[in-house]
Parts: C-alpha cells; sequence; structure tokens
C-alpha cells in the first residue's frame, strides 16, 4: 500500500511538472540537501526557449518588485506539514451542513486547501488589513528552522500565529505589507474556478500597489474593474486634510475573462424610476427615444403622431417594427401626443434582464459602515462589537455580478466578523440556493477595553462564529418557509498529527523506532486523522461523513463510499472484507494497525477479490 504525505501541496514540484510539459529540455537533475536527486529547472535553457533576446542581467525592464519578493514566492510555494481539526462543540449542525469555518494564519490555510479546492472555489472576497498603521499584518518568516521561527520577532497568538504591528513609526512599509499579501493571492487565484472572480476591499494607502500585484498574479487582461463604493452616508469635515475620504476600492479579477464571459456575468436589480401614467396593463414603464442619435443608423420613413404631424426621419429599426410596437401599445408620444416618439422598457423585462455593474457604488443602494454597524449591534445587542464591518448589501452585490449561484463556494480569507457568510446565507433563503461558504480568520485577541471583550469574546474567530449563529437563527425566524444552511463546520489549523519521525525516519535511529512505533500524536483522534487524509487525497471537507461500527472498530464513511477509513489497531480479516465488499474508492488505515501477519498476508488477496480497483493507502 502507498503512504500518504500528510502535508501540503509541493507547489514547486507542481510547477516542475507544468513546464516539464511544456519544455522537456528544461528539466534536468539535482541533489538536495539531503543528497537525493531530484528533478529541477534548467533555467538558462527555460530562457532561451522563451525569448528570442534574453531578458537578463541589470537590463532596464517593466517590472514591479520591493524587497524580499522572491522569498514572498518561495514562501507560497513551501509545503507544510501541518492539518485542520474538526471542532464538533464549536460547530452547527456538524454533520450536515456544507459550509466552513477554519480558524488559522490563513496563509497556512490556503496552502492546506490547494489539493482539496484546486479549481473549486466560484468567488474570493477578501477585507485584508489595510495598512493604515493602527492594523496588524502577518510577519511570515522566510526560515524554515523552527529555532528561527520561535525567534522572529513580533507578537504569537495562542496557535503560534505571528503578529507585527505595522505602526507609523516603522513608516508603515509598503514591503511589509507586499510580503504579507503577495503569497496569500498567489495561493487564492489557484483556488478560482475558471470563470472565478476575485473581489479585494482595499483604501487609499495600498490600492495602488495592490493593483500591480494582482495585474502580476492574475494578469492585467483579467482586470474587470475598480469598484469606488462610497461607505459612509455623511460627510467629513477633517480640518487636518485637504481631501476627505468618503469611498474605498474594490479591485475585481477574473481568473480567466474569457472563460467568465462565456459562463454568464451577473447583473444587478435596475434602478431606474419607472412609472405608469397611462394605466399601461402591463405595468410600469420608462422610455428611450426611437429616434436615431447621433452615433447610431437607422432607416428612413415616415411617423404619424397622434395628433396628425408627420415626421420624415430617420428611426430605430424597420418601419414594420415600428407599426407592430404602435399595435402593440409599446409607442409613447411625449407632449400630449405631438412629440417624437419613444419605445417603452417595462421594469419587469429589466429586472430580469437586470444591470451591468458601473465602478460607482452609492451607499444608498450598496449600504454603509454606519448601516453595518447597526445590524451588528441589532444583532448582538452590543455596539461596537466589531470595527467597521461591511454592510450586507455590498456583499450581496458582488455575489450578483459574480454569478454565484446554487452550489458555487464562496470564500472569504479575512473574513473579521462574517459578512459574507451572513450575507450567503441570506441570499440562499431567499431565493433557495445552496452556496456554501468557507470563512478563514486568524483568531486575533480583541483589545481588552472593547465592548467585544467585555461581552465575553476574547478574539475575532469567537465573534464571527457567534455571528453566524445569531444571523442564521434570525434569517430562519423570518423566513419560516426557507430552507437553508444555516449550520458550519468549525476546523481549527494545528500541527501535524504525525511525529517527526513520520517525515524524516531516516534522522532517527533505529534503536528508537520500538519507542516510536505509533508515528501518530498521543492527543489526536481518529476523527483528526480522518480529516488530514480528507486534505491528503483531495475529499472537500464539507463531504457527508457517516461513522458505523464494525466488530466493534470504528470506521468512516466519506462522500458514498469515496473514502473509508479505520484508524483502530487490531483490526481483522472481518472488518477488511466489510469493507471490501463496499467498494470504496479510497481505503486508508493506519500501517501497523493489522490483528496479526496472517491479516496483513490475506489483507491484499482480500481486496483483490472484492475490490479490485480500491487504492489502498497507509498512515
Amino acid at each position: 500500500m502507498d503512504k500518504l504525505k500528510m502535508h501540503s501541496l509541493n507547489k514547486v514540484d507542481e510547477n516542475i511538472k507544468k513546464i516539464g510539459a511544456q519544455f522537456p529540455n528544461c528539466i534536468t537533475e539535482r541533489k538536495n540537501q539531503q543528497g537525493e536527486v531530484e528533478y529541477a529547472i534548467d533555467f538558462d535553457m527555460l530562457k532561451q526557449e522563451l525569448s528570442s533576446v534574453i531578458v537578463e542581467g541589470r537590463e532596464e525592464r517593466y517590472q514591479f518588485t520591493w524587497p524580499d519578493k522572491k522569498k514572498s514566492i518561495l514562501l507560497a510555494n513551501a509545503p507544510i506539514a501541518k492539518t485542520l481539526r474538526p471542532c464538533r462543540e464549536e460547530s452547527v449542525d456538524f454533520d450536515n451542513t456544507e459550509n466552513l469555518y477554519i480558524e488559522g494564519d490563513n496563509l497556512e490555510v490556503l496552502k492546506l486547501l490547494q489539493e482539496t479546492y484546486l479549481g473549486k472555489v466560484k468567488m474570493i472576497y477578501i477585507d485584508p488589513p489595510y495598512n493604515t498603521g493602527n492594523d496588524f499584518v502577518y510577519e511570515d518568516d522566510f526560515a524554515q528552522s523552527s529555532s528561527e521561527y520561535l525567534e522572529n520577532s513580533g507578537q504569537f497568538d495562542d496557535e503560534g500565529n505571528r503578529l507585527i504591528k505595522n505602526m507609523e513609526t516603522n513608516g508603515r512599509f509598503h514591503t511589509d505589507w507586499l510580503n504579507m499579501i503577495y503569497p496569500r493571492l498567489k495561493l487564492a487565484r489557484d483556488l478560482l474556478t475558471d470563470d472565478g472572480v476575485i473581489f479585494i476591499s482595499i483604501d487609499d494607502n495600498e490600492v495602488a500597489q495592490l493593483r500591480k500585484i494582482c495585474d502580476e498574479i492574475f494578469g492585467e487582461s483579467n482586470f474587470e474593474g475598480h469598484i469606488h463604493w462610497r461607505r459612509r452616508h455623511n460627510q467629513p469635515n477633517d480640518k487636518t486634510k485637504m481631501i476627505g475620504i468618503v469611498t474605498e476600492h474594490i479591485l475585481a479579477f477574473a481568473k480567466n475573462s474569457r472563460f467568465l464571459k462565456n459562463s454568464g456575468i451577473g447583473k444587478l436589480n435596475l434602478t431606474a424610476n419607472f412609472s405608469n401614467p397611462d394605466n399601461d396593463p402591463l405595468g410600469c414603464w420608462a422610455s428611450k427615444p426611437w429616434k436615431v442619435g447621433s452615433d447610431q443608423s437607422g432607416s428612413q420613413y415616415t411617423i404619424v403622431t397622434p395628433t396628425g404631424k408627420i415626421l420624415n426621419e430617420e428611426w430605430m429599426g424597420e418601419e414594420d417594427t415600428f407599426k407592430k410596437y404602435l399595435k402593440e401599445g409599446r409607442i409613447y408620444f411625449p407632449k400630449s401626443g405631438n412629440g417624437m416618439p419613444r419605445k417603452k422598457y417595462y421594469q419587469f423585462e429589466r429586472e430580469e434582464e437586470g444591470q451591468c455593474a458601473t465602478n460607482w457604488w452609492t451607499h444608498e443602494q450598496f449600504g454603509h459602515n454606519q448601516g453595518a454597524n447597526d445590524y451588528a449591534t441589532t444583532l448582538f445587542g452590543i455596539k461596537n462589537i466589531f470595527s467597521n464591518p461591511k454592510p450586507i448589501e455590498l456583499i450581496k452585490a458582488l455575489l450578483r455580478i459574480a454569478n454565484v449561484k446554487n452550489e458555487h463556494i464562496v470564500l472569504d480569507f479575512f473574513s473579521g466578523s462574517a459578512t459574507t457568510a451572513d450575507t450567503i446565507m441570506q441570499l440562499n433563503a431567499e431565493d433557495g440556493g445552496n452556496r456554501k461558504f468557507i470563512m478563514v480568520q486568524l483568531p486575533e485577541s480583541t483589545d481588552e477595553k472593547s465592548e467585544a471583550y467585555k461581552a465575553g469574546y476574547k478574539n475575532i474567530c469567537e465573534i464571527g462564529k457567534e455571528r453566524i449563529r445569531r444571523a442564521g437563527n434570525k434569517i430562519a425566524q423570518e423566513n419560516p418557509q426557507a430552507k437553508f444552511d444555516k449550520g458550519f463546520r468549525v476546523l481549527k489549523c494545528d500541527s501535524s498529527n504525525m511525529k517527526e519521525v513520520y517525515y524524516n525516519p531516516a534522522e532517527y535511529n533505529t534503536y528508537l523506532f520500538d519507542a516510536l512505533i505509533d508515528n501518530i500524536k498521543a492527543d489526536r483522534t481518529p476523527e483528526d486523522l480522518l480529516f488530514q487524509v480528507m486534505l491528503d487525497l483531495g475529499v472537500l471537507l464539507s463531504s457527508d461523513i457517516k461513522q458505523t461500527t464494525i466488530a466493534d472498530k470504528t470506521v468512516f464513511n466519506v462522500a458514498n463510499n469515496f473514502l473509508m477509513a479505520c484508524f483502530d489497531t487490531d483490526i481483522n480479516e472481518e472488518v477488511i472484507t466489510a469493507i471490501a465488499k463496499q467498494k470504496p474508492y479510497y481505503f486508508v488505515m493506519r500501517d501497523s494497525s493489522m490483528a496479526n501477519d496472517s491479516v496483513a498476508t490475506n489483507f491484499e488477496q482480500i481486496f483483490t477479490i472484492y475490490s479490485p480497483e480500491t487504492k489502498r493507502k497507509v498512515l
């Protein structure tokens, strides 16, 4: 049986495979630090393949760079030996929900999701730190040794995640912020579907830098727009500034604009004013001129107004089309029947058709921070539970223009107060959809002087999870007939379930193996092991999980026989036979869990008889 790797995807290996598929002559071999032979890229040959004139050395060229940029790329590609551990007691409807709430450093979480959610996320929305001088950014240590990792300056939370405050005193360095955001966006891109979209909220401090790195990661051709959202409803009067800030920016990039256009772009509800002054039985309407404009072409024919006025002009469409619309009552003559004809378009038609989004979003239509604060106050019964959450109207509009429909997955890896999760539940309750969310948030401590801390919320994750619980119940009460998923599985990023000997057996002396024969950490549960196996094999973390007992052994059945696993010891032939008869695609067990040598000998024969196609893996 094959041994599972039990660590995140090695992006370097994957990239080497992709380049090798296109340019096999650029693949070479070298010895790594352990003296083992491995594949590598011959960059001199690759340069020759990609250019008729090699760009190298100090030759001037267009590029966007900063200190440690290359290290941030290496950081995005390097694998980690981490896992996501389920937390049932903090979840809601764990066994039935398809939503996820993941606690941990989002860089590590994005790495862990690479294999399982590669190309599966329809939309990403993030509201990262803005680098204002008062917010936290993540300090990602580029060194790999654990001693250097622990010596790295900055604050640490209970999970060992790194935080450093990017203060005014250090100049709010762009470098600090760029090294934080770049690897996360690089990993996020790979999670998007081919027709997927990412929206990123930002303010004036880093919008210019963000646009440049998004152009690099997603490609300038996939830039979809720059939304200016008026985030406040009142007029600021800050006399220390020449220009008061009333807007924030939202950058929109597609994974692939061509695929996005082919799959369909969502529309917003029409905001134009409709009326029905003539009591038209088809309802409220607006109108547009039938006469050809200066930049249009049409046909020359005569139209007679209801008052008998003869109009010989160049008109839209053909004369037969005009007569058809006139008969149907869709032609309107203003000025008491004496004006130029106009074509009616009805409110119900435009609501079905929708309106293309523009890059100016008003607070009246898309909400504002104060309204979002008021909503949070109503939900929690506490003022200022979270600083300036995004309004639901804003996120709902982004979901609509991204064309997020039934069964699509939405990811927010700076989830904050979990507005995105709240919005998705509301939208599902409205239209019966089954959109799914993945929220990721570092458990940053709340300020001891804050209202949230006084109310018992010691970190941001506690606020986010409680908001989803309260919002789900509120939506259900207000929409008793609606069927929507208001649950979520809580998963927490942690060190691997496996001891170090599992990854580097050659570094341990042979005489130690008796003491280390169990390569699984003592505090880990079978369900912990199951979720790390799901990550390793690319099984969705929201998959249905059934737990059964066979001959006193616990057996997990994931996604209707796609994965079956048993992590108990002393497994006998009865258990192996019962599992093989169900013909799972994958079967996973511990390496040392066979009851005796006879069971180990007959293991392969049992599967050969009942399920030869099953892929067998061991821990």
